[in-house]
């Protein structure tokens, strides 16, 4: 089951419950939550929380449904590379910085440029895999514009490698997933990736 049909969550926790959830962990570090500098603390984390995860509120496929036909018969391949993004991994909740480079091929339609970063914002600021993120971004693409193709390929560095366990901080971590064109032909396939280097 993908993210985009789970069932959400039964009941929210109301934004004292959320906050008294972080004082727990504050105590659970070792720290003092009623100290001065953490007083306020709980409140911030959770308004970071709403920004870290505002894509849970916001719907990818409506995003892509206002297109344009009038497009000279325009059928190259467009690009969106080097598109920030920032998400969380959902095993440790800490951050994946990286970028995102998006192209698809016009089947009489195209979207505004702009759509296609905020479909990888959506679908970042959730509790994410990077392997997740990238199929979510392809296949909801695909399923809106109905393209000849679509590629999506995320380079990112995950703060769950570099900060704890492992600490390798020059690691990245490269995800893509292929669609049409891009994945039944490999001189479209190259010419994409030579254009995102």
């Amino acid at each position: 089951m993908t993210q985009s049909n789970q069932s959400k969550p039964p009941q929210k926790p109301s934004r004292e419950e959320a906050e008294k959830a972080v004082e727990i962990l504050i105590r659970y570090a070792g720290d003092d939550p009623t100290r001065e500098g953490l007083i306020e603390t709980p409140k911030r984390v959770l308004n970071a929380y709403h920004e870290f995860f505002s894509g849970y509120t916001k719907d990818a496929e409506s995003v892509l449904r206002k297109t344009f036909e009038e497009v000279e018969d325009y059928d190259e391949m467009v690009i969106v590379k080097n598109i920030d993004m920032e998400s969380h991994c959902e095993h440790h909740m800490v951050p994946i910085i990286g970028q995102a480079h998006v192209a698809y091929i016009p089947n009489n339609r195209v979207v505004g440029i702009s759509k296609l970063a905020r479909v990888v914002d959506i679908y970042a600021k959730r509790l994410q895999t990077q392997e997740t993120m990238t199929a979510l971004i392809a296949n909801t693409i695909q399923t809106v514009l109905e393209p000849k193709g679509v590629a999506v390929v995320i380079d990112a560095t995950h703060q769950c490698m570099s900060t704890r366990g492992v600490q390798k901080r020059n690691s990245s971590t490269v995800t893509s997933r292929m669609l049409g064109l891009f994945r039944s032909d490999s001189r479209t396939r190259a010419e994409f990736m030579q254009l995102i280097k």
